[in-house]
């Protein structure tokens, strides 16, 4: 890489890492793994810098890193216990701490008895906000396998934490 693709690729990731960071957060459930997702998945996304950033769209490429690495590493890590994390990262302005607290309690001890297929699917459509047929891009699935995901999980969200589920599924 030369010195201007270096200087280029250290000015994006100073200025996406936050939001990298909270994504792969979300996926993995765990600070650690979190960074060593998003650490391999900014490695991975260096070896090609200068190719992804002459197409003028990194964060679709970074992203599709990112889902594919957190889906490979669930495969080859699918007897792993994940352990829940006290605070969430990025808070927002609060109105009733307790009550934030409890919500953040419970959706920590719900993440964590997803799937990591499941906590994808959760997180691309309704935190990333993308559409179902962009779910299925990144995560290499069909669009009907990211319906029915979708589906599977929030029915499984709301009988794990009924009081954390208000989101309703698309038609």
């Amino acid at each position: 890489m030369d010195e201007l693709a270096e200087r280029e690729f250290r000015e994006y990731v100073a200025m996406r890492q936050g939001a990298l960071f909270r994504v792969a957060y979300l996926l993995t459930g765990h600070q650690q793994d979190a960074e060593d997702l998003l650490q391999v998945t900014l490695t991975k996304l260096a070896l090609h810098w200068p190719r992804v950033h002459r197409t003028g769209s990194p964060d679709g490429y970074v992203r599709k890193i990112l889902y594919r690495q957190h889906i490979s590493v669930w495969r080859g890590r699918r007897n792993r216990r994940e352990h829940a994390m006290e605070l969430l990262p990025e808070r927002g302005a609060v109105d009733d701490p307790a009550g934030e607290a409890v919500l953040r309690l419970a959706l920590a001890r719900v993440l964590n008895e997803l799937t990591r297929k499941q906590r994808a699917v959760v997180v691309l459509r309704y935190y990333e906000d993308l559409p179902e047929a962009e779910v299925a891009a990144l995560m290499g699935t069909s669009i009907g396998t990211v319906r029915s995901q979708v589906h599977r999980t929030l029915t499984r969200l709301r009988v794990l934490c009924p009081e954390l589920i208000y989101i309703e599924e698309p038609a």
